[in-house]
């Protein structure tokens, strides 16, 4: 019995070291604030251990952590403390040293959360539509428009011109 417990672990920490990074990017999108993504990259992991679900390969793995951290992301922008919580100004929840893409992950983390979960999944994730529309358990058209609206949201603010 001991034998199997390392290699448990062994499994479980080649997940975590192949989806941490991804499931955190996802929740920085959702949440905006480094300490509430890693909250919610290690509650992903606790909810896999406990739950323990058999995956037909990797990107069922994948897209049930995904779903997972949509979800629990969700759950926490939706309770009380949150909307009452105040941000330090001046706090970059994610940084790159090129000051374009920097520009452009503000202008995306800006977004509101159902534009900027599709665009990040569809442009930083490479998730074609049809797994987004399953991930997020909405239509494959909710995708497209939710995609093309939050792309001209995008636009209207890189090109600094007022919404008509």
């Amino acid at each position: 019995m001991q034998r199997s417990m390392p290699q448990r672990g062994d499994h479980l920490m080649k997940v975590y070291e192949t989806y941490a990074d991804t499931l955190f990017r996802i929740a920085m999108v959702h949440l905006g604030r480094r300490e509430d993504a890693e909250e919610a990259t290690q509650d992903t992991f606790i909810k896999l251990m406990e739950k323990a679900p058999t995956f037909n390969d990797a990107e069922h793995q994948k897209a049930w952590l995904i779903r997972v951290i949509t979800n629990h992301c969700k759950s926490l922008l939706g309770r009380g403390w949150r909307k009452r919580e105040v941000k330090l100004e001046g706090a970059d929840p994610l940084t790159t040293d090129n000051p374009e893409d920097q520009a452009l992950i503000e202008l995306v983390l800006s977004l509101p959360v159902k534009y900027r979960s599709v665009v990040h999944l569809y442009y930083y994730e490479d998730y074609p539509i049809r797994e987004i529309g399953e991930i997020l358990q909405i239509s494959e058209s909710a995708v497209k428009m939710r995609l093309k609206r939050g792309r001209q949201l995008l636009k209207l603010e890189l090109e600094g011109a007022e919404p008509q």
